[in-house]
């Protein structure tokens, strides 16, 4: 006589060290702990990890951002994942709320690498199931990995946000072309108009922009709201306040998904006519960066119900209704 063993799913949520806090607040809108892991860092730099508790045949979704120190906390991710497909995990989904490397998704000049295509292969050796991350840098991204991608988007959150603070008394601004489409979304959201600003990047030095003294749109006497995916340096969100100030703005405000804030952003921004930056916490922000003029709002119900949706084998594009 033979028994039928109806198949029981169960969830791990593991985390890494690059943003605690937000893996804890996942975890917690979850209603399930985060496993026990042990991660330690050898004389030399090497990381080891080992899972404290059973997770064969488990869900195992693993948390971490790819912040400073980006390729510490990348290896870290990769070294998790593969010790979760030795411990015989039944699915592995990588959650990474800011993907490391998304502006290196194409050849600009000859004889430069294609890092975002070559970090996506890293995740599928790593023996990786499917990916969870919020908005890329650009879409195409998705289309380096052959398993699921679930593109999530921080617009929701970010647009509730100005709706309730302002409504559509504001004009959504650019800063650069490669940003109107993100732009159009917003200003959409609250029925507010749109405005661009005219960008010329040097191909010469990293991280250093120009901004033409140009503005398309009306933003005379109107508060402005300028929209990113992130803010790295802080160059081109502090160059297009001071441009849309110029052109008659009354007021600047600005936000993005990922506030990376590396030197010099936070001199920049201190010395910026931005009233108020919003950001998400998909980057940790440290206390030294914490201005009063930086507000910070959490992703992390938008990544749990994410997770729940995959977990269930749920609809994530419904979520969003379409915005991802």
């Amino acid at each position: 006589m033979t028994k039928d063993i109806a198949p029981k799913k169960s969830l791990r949520l593991i985390a890494g060290r690059s943003n605690p806090e937000l893996a804890e607040e996942i975890a917690e809108h979850l209603g399930t702990p985060l496993s026990e892991v042990e991660i330690e860092d050898f004389a030399n730099g090497e990381v080891y990890v080992r899972f404290q508790e059973n997770i064969r045949g488990t869900d195992v979704f693993v948390i971490q951002t790819h912040s400073s120190p980006i390729n510490k906390q990348i290896m870290e991710q990769l070294i998790m994942i593969d010790a979760a497909r030795r411990a015989s995990a039944k699915r592995i989904t990588a959650v990474v709320p800011y993907y490391g490397y998304s502006r290196q998704d194409k050849k600009g000049r000859g004889r430069e690498p294609i890092t975002a295509r070559l970090l996506a292969d890293l995740f599928i050796a790593a023996g990786v199931d499917r990916v969870l991350s919020v908005d890329l840098h650009t879409a195409q991204i998705q289309g380096f990995f052959d398993k699921p991608f679930d593109h999530l988007t921080a617009l929701p959150l970010l647009v509730g946000f100005f709706q309730q603070k302002f409504g559509p008394d504001i004009v959504v601004v650019s800063p650069d072309a490669g940003r109107v489409r993100v732009a159009e979304k917003f200003a959409d959201k609250l029925g507010a108009p749109l405005a661009i600003l005219h960008k010329r990047r040097r191909a010469d030095v990293r991280n250093v922009s120009e901004i033409a003294l140009e503005v398309v749109g009306e933003v005379q006497g109107r508060r402005c709201l300028l929209v990113d995916d992130m803010i790295d340096t802080a160059g081109t969100v502090t160059g297009g306040a001071k441009v849309l100030m110029e052109f008659g703005a009354d007021e600047v405000y600005a936000c993005c998904t990922h506030a990376i804030l590396s030197d010099p952003a936070i001199d920049r921004i201190k010395n910026a006519p931005i009233k108020e930056l919003v950001v998400t916490n998909t980057v940790p922000l440290p206390p030294d960066k914490k201005l009063d003029n930086i507000t910070v709002l959490s992703i992390a119900p938008t990544l749990a119900r994410t997770i729940e949706a995959v977990f269930t084998d749920e609809s994530v594009s419904q979520i969003f209704e379409g915005d991802n």
